[in-house]
């Protein structure tokens, strides 16, 4: 049985709105689009929710139209601005020794709750790059394994929750409900990498309009994340004061000469700013050194990102450029000089069905990539913004974050020290005081047995335990 989803990429200058069915298979369809010009956002971050909402509403409009369908509920993007990163890690025991999706569930659940995120932060998602089977590293999917331990490291993002709220109130003021969000590189990662590139690592940079976010991809997950506040518009910005032209004048510019090669010696005609009926001769190589100064920039500031990230030996694959961004003439072999001879490819939405012809510029590997997200391409475990954990191929997942308190304390604590083994409170739950770990021992020991009325010694050494010593048991692991 078909079913229809609908997805909204929220850009810095455009918002794109898709509509497509997904068969049984995962296949998807796409039967409708539309594209507005982005308004109240700056940077990637909601500014004003009524111009936002009516920026959204008027593409979601014209996709409605063309797919002839209305959806309450969509899958929407959020831009890497305020957001953090952090990798946590997880174990628990395997009672029946094979490990099903109860217990991936519940080993992810437990590095979010080891992670140590700021109250006001909320986790956009959770990717694990790494399980471990006993003692063995790197398992790719340790489903239907036997073993007696499991553990995991995840790579978790997170943003302010007075962002994500916004969004949701944006979204929702265009008459939509917001079911899912994904980070924007996330879905831009997902519409353009290939399986080779996954495995071999690749960082993939989405260059938009404002901002630019960089994922990177290594073995089996998404390890880094960053965002850039820097896009094509700057370089719009910087040819208007150069140049002396209207913005508008300049984006022409730009759109037409826009060319990292050797310039010409060619005069064009520019309007004058301020005063558009007097005109001025510029020449093509002045244009051109605006252009190459702020494209050699970026660059340079994406490298330093990648640097950042302790991972460019495990870039096999090199870097994946997409966005709008990548459209300039000569941006590859300019990028390939800055990376330090790194492969580079320019990246434009790999195929699906349906995919309009104005869909296909890479400019949309965002808005391409919520609709493969929602068919099933994201990692193949992993935790969303509703706590549900999803399974790459399944169609049921568990719906709520397991409750640490209801299940065995030897399932979930580690070999950390007590401090770290402590779980933390609950994104978006109501504050609690932490349990206070830096007591003696020996002294909380002595206060419980008063408090418990434990037997003496020798009651300890029948070979039965009675239900109070197993009670006083699971209390000494947990002081």
């Amino acid at each position: 049985m078909k079913r229809t989803v609908l997805a909204i990429d929220i850009g810095s200058t455009k918002v794109c709105a898709i509509i497509a069915e997904i068969s049984d298979d995962n296949s998807a369809q796409i039967i409708g689009a539309g594209i507005a010009k982005a308004q109240g956002l700056r940077k990637g971050s909601i500014t004003n929710i009524e111009l936002a909402s009516k920026s959204i509403k008027s593409a979601l409009n014209d996709a409605k139209r063309v797919a002839g369908t209305d959806l309450k509920s969509a899958i929407v993007t959020i831009s890497g601005a305020y957001t953090k990163s952090l990798n946590s890690s997880g174990i628990v025991n395997i009672p029946d020794k094979e490990i099903t999706l109860k217990e991936i569930n519940r080993v992810m659940h437990t590095s979010l709750y080891n992670a140590n995120i700021p109250n006001e932060f909320e986790v956009l998602h959770a990717l694990p790059y790494n399980f471990k089977v006993d003692d063995q590293d790197f398992i790719e999917d340790p489903l239907g394994m036997n073993a007696s331990r499991l553990e995991v490291e995840t790579h978790i993002i997170t943003t302010v929750k007075s962002n994500l709220n916004n969004l949701r109130k944006a979204v929702k003021a265009a008459g939509v409900d917001v079911e899912s969000v994904v980070l924007s590189g996330y879905a831009s990662a997902i519409a353009v990498l290939n399986p080779d590139e996954k495995e071999l690592g690749a960082a993939v940079v989405d260059m938009g309009g404002n901002t630019s976010n960089i994922v990177i991809h290594s073995g089996h997950g998404i390890r880094y994340n960053d965002f850039l506040g820097v896009g094509s518009n700057h370089i719009t910005n910087d040819l208007s004061m150069a140049l002396h032209t209207p913005l508008q004048t300049a984006d022409n510019v730009k759109m037409n000469y826009g060319s990292l090669y050797a310039p010409s010696n060619d005069l064009i005609e520019l309007p004058v700013i301020g005063d558009e009926n007097t005109t001025h001769e510029v020449s093509l190589e002045v244009v051109h050194n605006v252009i190459y100064a702020r494209v050699e920039e970026t660059l340079m500031i994406i490298a330093q990102s990648i640097e950042k990230s302790g991972l460019r030996d495990h870039l096999g694959a090199g870097v994946v450029l997409t966005g709008g961004f990548t459209k300039i003439e000569g941006l590859r072999e300019l990028a390939v000089a800055i990376l330090d001879n790194m492969p580079v490819r320019l990246a434009k939405p790999s195929d699906m069905g349906g995919l309009f012809d104005t869909l296909r510029d890479p400019a949309y590997s965002g808005a391409v990539g919520l609709i493969k997200y929602s068919a099933g391409g994201y990692t193949r475990y992993e935790i969303d913004v509703n706590k549900r954990m999803r399974h790459a191929g399944e169609e049921i997942h568990y719906n709520e974050a397991p409750n640490i308190e209801d299940e065995p304390l030897n399932s979930y604590m580690t070999h950390q020290s007590p401090q770290q083994s402590v779980p933390v409170q609950r994104s978006g739950s109501t504050p609690k005081s932490a349990p206070k770990v830096n007591v003696e021992p020996k002294q909380k020991t002595t206060e419980l047995s008063k408090m418990l009325g434990l037997g003496s010694k020798s009651d300890a050494k029948n070979d039965e335990p009675n239900p109070i010593s197993k009670f006083w048991n699971w209390a000494t692991q947990l002081f």
